[in-house]
Parts: C-alpha cells; structure tokens; sequence
C-alpha cells in the first residue's frame, strides 16, 4: 500500500473562539491593562500610539463611521501607509461591524479603480501622500461615496481622519457580530496574474495569533517586532498587528520602502527582538557592505516567507547574527504561515513542518496523495482559510476543495515531516519527460558567491523541447560569464537540470512582497 504523505498527526484541537465575537474588540480588550504601553511607534516621525489611545481612537473611528452612515457589512478600501493610525482605521472598522479591505499602497491607479469597482467599496480611507493616485478616479465609480484623508488636518473638499477623530466620541462601540461573519478582506498580490479579493471572518486573526504567533515564533509580551512586509499583506498583518496585540508586545512601523540601509538603522535604533523579512531583502542585507555587528542588534528570532528561502542565506544570516530565520509558507488564502521552521529545529534548504493546528497533504496530478520522496501539489486544511474570492465563483471552486484549500506549490515531503518547496505549480518544467523545479535550480545559482538574485523559467527550443532559463543578478562588483554558471550547476544536479539560457539582468519583477513575477519573464518581450 502507497504511504501518504498527509500531515495529520501534530494538529491539536482548534483554538476555542464563542459565537458571539468581534475581532477588534478581542484584540483590544487583551491590552486593556497596559493602557500606558506603547504598542505602534513609526520610525520615520517617532510617533507613539499606546494601547490605551490606540483604544479610545479606534472607538472613535467606529463611531465616526457609524456618523457617515456606514451600515455593518459596507466596504471600505484601506489604502494607507504603515503608520499608527493604520490600526485605528482597521480596527475602527471592525468595532463598527464595516469590512475593511486593505490595499497595496505600491499599486497603479488602475489597479485601484479595479479594486474599488470590484469590491463595490462605499468608502476610501487614504494617506495624503496616496491621494494623487485615486484623484482621477473620484466621481467615476458610483458606489464611493466619502473619502477620507489621513496625514493631513485639512485636505478640502475632502474629511480628514483627524477631524473626525476628534469629533467623534470616544464612546465603547461593539458591533454585534460573530465568529462567522465576515471581517475584512484582503487582495491577492498578484504574483500570478490579477488580484482576488479574499474574504476572511472575525476567528481567523486570533487564530493565526495562537496557532503560529503563540505556537511557532513564541512572541511575547516584552518583544519588540518590526516586519519588513507591509500591514496590507496577509504577512505583515498577523506579523505587526494581530500577533503583537494578542499579546502585548510593541511593534515598529515603517512607512516608506525597507531598503537596506533603513532596516538596518531601525533594527540598530528600536531593538526589534522579532524580525519578519522575505528572502530578497535577506539576501539585500546580507550583501550591504555597511551591515552593523551582531553586537549591535538585539534579534533572538527572524522569520521569512513570501519565496521559499536559499539555504545560503540562511546560513549566512545565523553565521553573521546568530539568530536562525524561521522559513515558513503562508497565503492570502490562509492568511498567514500554515508550515514553518521552528525555533531550535531549523533545517535550511526546507520549509519546515506543519504548524500545530493545521493539516497537510501533497497530491499528484491524478488527484491522489503522494508517498513521502513524490513532488505534488500542496493542500492545507486549517482554520483561518478563506471563505471564498469576492465575484469570482470560478476560482473560488478550483481553490476552495472543500476542508482543504490549494496552495498551487509544489512541494516534497521526507519521512520526519519536513516539507521541500518545488516551485508553483505552473512554474514546473518538464525537461526529457521528467520534472524540474525552478525553484532547485534558483537555489544552486544562488550559492555561487557572484549571484544575487536569480528566476528560473522554461523556454522552448527550436525543436520546441522545454528548457530551463535563468536570470541573474549580480552582487555589486562581481561578475560570471555563462560557462561558469552553467558549470556550477552541473556540478551539483543532475545535468539535464542546468540552464540552457543565462540573461544576464539588473532587477527581477516582484510583487511589493519580493514575490518574484515569473509570469512577466514568460511575457513575450
């Protein structure tokens, strides 16, 4: 009988959630007793939001909401900067019972018209600085009917947060909602072509909080966290708002871009004890010739997720700094990390084991499981999955199978339960009949000490035989001609497996995550 590689043993019961539950009004109410705490603070500006302000104005804003005659269950689309006022206005809406749906600030103004249209948002709350990219869009979409500016005292003809701050009381308001309500939604980034917008219930936040903030990464009341990845990704969200609140701990915002020399002054500066990044950044980091001493940080854990993480860097980052990097695999659909390393059991080159609380399984293109050692798609069943795509019946079918949901990775698993990362799904290649994953051939390019960055793809032949391409970046001053790569790889793989094609290139196109877009490098050019 063929083993299966299903990964039900290590879930212990779900987290007991009552039916009558809201959210916001758990996440604030944990801190109700550290009201003098500082739980935001933005590097850029110094400014501090303790728990208890951090209370009395996101009451202020459900009420706010309630004034403009915002009815529970309307949309509003969340399009600020990660500054402390992003939570109150999350969180505002959740107490009000309206749905918040956080968008990339990195998008183009066609991409907001997408997601105001799509969403049927009644509502837009806005940085200052992002208002240039919707002003061609107000008065085109019938169903947006109030923007609201923050950053800004005065913004006519437009309401400011901090006018209606201050004239909204701050009066305990509690929408009377459930633990199967829906609660916010947030849109896919796109890394395999256009958004979904994901649907997600009140219970799911503090899941992911107990299973993985609590589970895997330990976090605690005295930690300080500062995630490279923005509120308005399934990522940063659990790693900067939900996780910290759940138990107290402060969390550092960053409001412009995380380039090296800003992450590395932040982490020199606040002390994070927790650090969330992806693997570009790491590799970024690890390659910025003024990185600070191990002495001068305060790191004690680092997670990564968004790409599956090179082993090199990883055991350059615990060589430099002493602190391993927690891999681990997340979605928008899961909302957050569903498999990860844990602390004390790292193994580099994998993503580690199921997290307590959810389940596992790999299934072949016959729709049966595979035995441990057989490449397959990766399936999850857990209890933070989304409910569906907003308007896309169609997709939400082929994702949503019932208790399980597809990931669209591909992956192996070994006989102790530690998962291996194989590449999506539609990035597989099929060279002489047999797979290869990008992905292993992205992980050998990147352990010769030129390389950078790399994306592998397949490319046709003039025979129209598939064949691995690579693209690569270069570390600042250092170079490899074609032959040297190619040699390196066959040194280490199987032969059919090296790349037949190197381009030679000076970026690769990501998501706002640092998803790499293989999809753009398929695109006729």
């Amino acid at each position: 009988m063929q083993a299966s590689s299903a990964d039900h043993s290590a879930s212990p019961p779900r987290v007991s959630i009552p039916r009558d539950y809201n959210a916001a009004h758990d996440l604030l109410a944990r801190n109700a007793t550290r009201p003098s705490k500082v739980a935001f603070m933005d590097a850029l500006s110094g400014e501090q939001l303790s728990y208890g302000e951090l209370a009395e104005q996101s009451h202020r804003f459900a009420n706010a909401l309630r004034a403009q005659g915002f009815a529970p269950e309307s949309r509003v689309l969340l399009a600020m900067l990660d500054t402390p006022q992003w939570p109150v206005v999350f969180l505002g809406c959740i107490l009000a019972g309206v749905l918040p749906i956080a968008a990339n600030t990195l998008l183009t103004a066609q991409d907001f018209e997408f997601m105001l249209r799509d969403s049927r948002a009644r509502g837009l709350i806005v940085s200052h600085a992002l208002l240039p990219a919707f002003e061609p869009l107000l008065g085109k979409i019938d169903t947006l009917k109030t923007v609201v500016v923050a950053g800004v005292d005065n913004c006519a003809p437009h309401a400011t947060l901090a006018s209606l701050l201050r004239a909204a009381p701050a009066t305990p308001t509690v929408a009377a909602t459930c633990a199967d309500d829906a609660c916010f939604w947030l849109y896919s980034s796109g890394s395999t072509g256009t958004p979904k917008g994901t649907v997600h219930l009140h219970s799911h936040l503090i899941q992911t909080a107990e299973l993985y903030g609590r589970g895997v990464l330990g976090i605690r009341e005295s930690d300080v966290v500062y995630s490279a990845a923005k509120l308005f990704f399934a990522y940063g969200l659990g790693n900067a708002l939900t996780f910290p609140m759940s138990v107290g701990a402060t969390t550092v915002l960053l409001p412009a871009r995380p380039a090296p020399a800003d992450v590395f002054a932040l982490l020199k500066k606040y002390r994070p004890t927790i650090f969330y990044g992806v693997p570009t950044l790491y590799a970024a980091l690890l390659a910025d010739p003024a990185r600070p001493a191990k002495s001068e940080l305060s790191l004690r854990v680092c997670t990564s997720a968004g790409e599956a993480l090179p082993a090199e860097i990883g055991k350059k980052w615990t060589a430099q700094y002493g602190c391993e990097i927690l891999d681990g695999i997340g979605s928008t659909e899961m909302l957050h990390i569903f498999l990860s390393n844990r602390p004390g059991q790292v193994r580099y080159g994998t993503t580690g084991q199921a997290v307590p609380g959810y389940a596992l399984r790999i299934v072949g293109d016959d729709g049966r499981e595979c035995a441990d050692g057989e490449i397959g798609e990766l399936q999850i069943s857990g209890p933070s999955a989304a409910i569906m795509y907003w308007n896309n019946r169609a997709k939400t079918k082929a994702t949503f199978a019932g208790e399980w949901t597809k990931s669209g990775d591909k992956y192996t698993r070994d006989a102790d339960g530690f998962y291996t990362y194989g590449g999506r799904s539609d990035d597989m290649l099929k060279v002489g009949g047999i797979y290869v994953s990008p992905f292993e051939v992205e992980a050998c390019l990147m352990t010769h000490p030129a390389v950078l960055e790399v994306a592998v793809i397949g490319v046709a032949d003039a025979d129209e035989l598939v064949k691995p391409k690579a693209y690569v970046v270069f570390k600042a001053g250092q170079s490899a001609t074609m032959d040297e790569l190619k040699a390196h790889v066959k040194q280490q793989l199987a032969p059919y497996k090296y790349p037949r094609w190197i381009e030679f290139v000076s970026e690769l196109p990501k998501t706002a995550t640092g998803k790499i877009q293989r999809f753009k490098l398929r695109q006729p050019r």
